[in-house]
């Protein structure tokens, strides 16, 4: 057994927590996840099954796709809604709000590009092998260093022809879609609109629709994935491991290859193909089958591909 899954994590469940029901579902220890998802978040979490948890380095830094609602009112320690409110709920969020459309889109449009960001101390970034969120919750802070992250895309979503929706506490809601580098915490975008609207603001609502080429129209619930297996229909949703890493140019490798691969030898390129691979590049190598046997880098000054992970054959 062995492939990617494309997950869609529920809300209240940990990255770690998924992990651990679909270990117990396909009774294989070996699953891993490729980029958390805080606990209240929904969406594509992708997981790695068998032999495939050795990709997690080649899947983990896609770009990621998201929808939130962005709550301005006030902000949370966290810069969620299961943190607790920093700042009171302010006059100006007390009525309906009258900003512009103009005001919005612009303050957003000044967060799209490259950005400096600090982590959030809730977070799973570590500290001299400490996790941020360990020492948060202690009551400890720490000086962290921002860093530059990429939205790609992020733009206000209408409904009903508006921007805001009125909530009965006096909060505001916006709805808005991300498109952004990995490692981008869209918690911290929220609260820099917030700065920006000068308004205490926390994300309220946060689901990944995408990371990399898996999208959320691909993606199974925990509750499909166990009728599946029950079903002996896993190979329906498992996606093979070259499958999984399609974006990736490719050589198809003769037999003999493949046992030099196995055994950490580069290959000459020129064998397998008319120099497509530019300098540092990964590369998929396919046996006979099409199936995965390794990933390696194209070095340009020998024309090879030299082995970076390899598969084990299976068993």
């Amino acid at each position: 057994m062995e492939g990617i899954l494309v997950i869609d994590k529920p809300a209240g469940f940990t990255s770690h927590d998924v992990v651990g029901r679909v270990r117990r579902i396909l009774h294989e220890r070996r699953v891993g996840h490729t980029g958390t998802l805080d606990p209240f978040a929904t969406g594509v979490l992708i997981l790695l099954v068998g032999r495939a948890t050795r990709l997690a380095q080649f899947l983990s830094g896609a770009e990621k796709e998201y929808l939130a609602v962005i709550r301005f009112g006030y902000s949370t320690d966290t810069g969620d809604l299961t943190g607790k409110p920093s700042t009171e709920i302010s006059e100006r969020a007390s009525s309906p709000l009258t900003w512009s459309d103009r005001e919005i889109e612009a303050a957003v449009q000044g967060l799209r590009g490259e950005i400096d960001q600090i982590p959030p101390m809730y977070s799973a970034k570590k500290l001299d092998g400490q996790k941020l969120y360990e020492l948060a919750r202690r009551g400890e802070t720490v000086e962290r260093k921002s860093v530059r992250v990429d939205v790609r895309e992020f733009e206000a979503l209408k409904n009903a022809g508006r921007f805001l929706k009125d909530n009965a506490d006096g909060t505001v809601d916006l709805a808005v879609r991300v498109v952004c580098s990995a490692g981008t915490y869209v918690r911290t975008l929220a609260e820099a609109l917030g700065q920006r609207l000068d308004i205490g603001a926390h994300l309220s609502e946060l689901r990944r629709t995408r990371a990399g080429d898996f999208s959320i129209a691909s993606a199974v619930t925990l509750e499909q994935l166990k009728e599946r297996v029950d079903e002996d229909d896993l190979a329906t949703i498992l996606v093979p491991p070259d499958a999984a890493l399609r974006s990736m140019p490719f050589v198809d490798l003769t037999e003999r290859d493949v046992q030099r691969v196995r055994q950490g030898i580069a290959i000459p390129l020129s064998q397998h193909s008319d120099g497509a691979a530019t300098r540092g590049e990964n590369v998929r190598m396919r046996d006979e089958a099409g199936k995965l046997v390794a990933v390696a880098c194209y070095d340009a000054a020998s024309r090879s591909l030299q082995p970076r992970v390899v598969l084990p054959p299976e068993q």
